[in-house]
């Protein structure tokens, strides 16, 4: 059996075990997380060292660090890019700021929103608590949401529902594409709203290496907007993104409410054993093509729920 390490950041880490949040399963001592897929088994550690093991570890190192093992991250660290480094006077300055919602959930869409803060506008919005989403509960979320919308804030919100999502997916899209299109066509809606207005730049909140996310728009004849930066938990350092984060969040409860009421019961947000309980009574109740229209089947989940049926 082959067997690798990395040495990570706690930030990496942490998308890691969204990204694998499919294929968790029992977290031994001192690790973070552990996932199993077809390739490996990948344990990621507190002290920021991640383990690949199994018949072909390097498909999912290779995800993570372009395929360095820790003998090469010893010779030569990697660096972030400066050009997609925000520089500090952005988050006081007026700018763009873009996030998603729903990207880790079973049911529902992905919904992503793209927002316009003005300078003078940050002090009132953090006055307000304005923040990251994942801070706040949902019905929080829905009050902030319709503040907001009362201050006129620009933003641009698309919303993938899950027919085109899964007809995406079959397609080869992977999600990590249909996140870039969306937040690259929020951005480009808000530059046409904003209509020349001043602004210092536009920040994504960073779900993938910016290269990555440059291939992906690229591959659809798409180009990145100038002055365009990425930064990994960038809700919490900008007020733009924090704003797009709810907007993205509001739109994302809305919508699952919208299906729960389609479906006639609740549908469970995440993807948890819950969810998979969830799924089958669908399966049950209203047959397995129901799940067409309000999840995303290519999960692990549609699998797990099967021992419940």
């Amino acid at each position: 059996m082959s067997q690798n390490v990395l040495i990570l950041s706690i930030d990496i880490i942490e998308k890691m075990k969204q990204y694998y949040h499919n294929s968790l399963t029992a977290t031994p001592q001192g690790a973070i997380f552990r996932a199993k897929t077809n390739e490996a088994v990948i344990t990621a550690y507190k002290s920021g060292k991640v383990l690949f093991q199994g018949s072909n570890p390097h498909v999912e190192i290779v995800k993570w660090e372009g395929g360095q093992t820790t003998q090469q991250l010893q010779k030569a660290k990697p660096t972030p890019s400066p050009r997609y480094t925000p520089p500090e006077t952005l988050f006081l300055a007026s700018h763009i700021g873009s996030d998603e919602a729903g990207t880790g959930d079973y049911f529902g869409p992905i919904t992503v929103a793209s927002a316009y803060i003005d300078a003078a506008q940050i002090d009132k919005l953090r006055k307000l608590g304005i923040k990251d989403s994942k801070d706040l509960t949902d019905p929080m979320i829905t009050k902030l949401a319709s503040e907001i919308a009362q201050l006129r804030i620009p933003y641009s919100l698309l919303i993938l529902h899950n027919p085109k999502y899964n007809a995406l997916q079959r397609k080869g899209w992977s999600q990590g594409k249909m996140k870039a299109m969306l937040h690259h066509h929020a951005i480009q809606n808000l530059l046409g709203k904003i209509n020349g207005k001043e602004y210092e730049g536009i920040l994504i909140d960073q779900f993938c290496e910016p290269g990555i996310y440059t291939r992906h728009i690229s591959s659809e004849g798409e180009h990145l907007p100038s002055k365009t930066f990425f930064m990994t938990k960038a809700e919490s350092y900008s007020i733009a993104v924090a704003t797009a984060s709810i907007i993205a969040r509001a739109s994302f409860v809305k919508e699952m409410e919208k299906l729960s009421d389609q479906i006639g019961f609740e549908l469970n947000k995440g993807a948890s054993k819950k969810v998979d309980q969830t799924i089958a009574r669908v399966i049950k109740e209203k047959g397995e093509a129901t799940l067409e229209s309000c999840a995303k089947i290519h999960f692990a989940n549609t699998q797990k729920a099967r021992k419940y049926l």
